[in-house]
């Protein structure tokens, strides 16, 4: 039995149709890592596979769209200056139970992608506005980097990919207060 064709509503659907993609990527990429099927993807987002590639010619412009998107989350945080550090922090950190699987991305040695370079000194500077402004680098340690606080975050991420989906929230709790204690005062 075949499903009933939903009606075409061609340009008008797209705006929706590219967040509902971004919505089923970050589930799928949770559940079945980076390389699940791009067609698992557009079926549970409800469009055709050809709505998907008009939006994402690759897996890698999905991946990549889904980072904008959590970045673009945490830069509007940031903007807001009396947000702290430890706002930042504690997003980021959920950020990271919520897909692990595309922190992996940010410990490869030398990426040759511009975009994913980019998206990693967007991050950086985030985190250099909030350590250079004492009255907004919350409880973190003066002497602490971005450097350092990315590496913990790569550390939270890479532990989290080895952690099954239902224990990560428990997981991230207690290294999130273990990787707090060593950043903070």
């Amino acid at each position: 039995m075949s499903s009933p064709r939903r009606t075409n509503r061609g340009p008008a659907a797209a705006a929706e149709n590219r967040v509902a993609l971004l919505v089923a990527a970050k589930a799928a990429f949770a559940e079945h890592g980076l390389d699940v099927p791009l067609n698992l993807i557009a079926r549970t987002a409800g469009v055709g596979q050809g709505s998907l590639y008009r939006h994402f010619p690759n897996r890698e412009a999905i991946i990549l769209a889904v980072f904008e998107e959590n970045l673009g989350q945490l830069e509007s945080m940031v903007a807001n200056v009396e947000s702290t550090l430890d706002e930042l922090l504690a997003e980021i950190f959920d950020q990271i139970v919520e897909v692990a699987v595309l922190f992996d991305l940010f410990r490869l040695p030398d990426s040759s992608d511009p975009r994913l370079v980019d998206i990693i000194g967007r991050l950086h500077a985030l985190l250099d506005e909030k350590l250079a402004d004492d009255t907004r680098r919350g409880s973190v340690r003066r002497g602490v980097t971005a450097e350092e606080i990315f590496l913990a975050v790569g550390m939270l991420g890479a532990l989290l990919n080895k952690t099954p989906e239902r224990e990560r929230p428990s997981v991230a709790a207690k290294c999130r207060g273990l990787l707090l204690h060593a950043l903070c005062d």
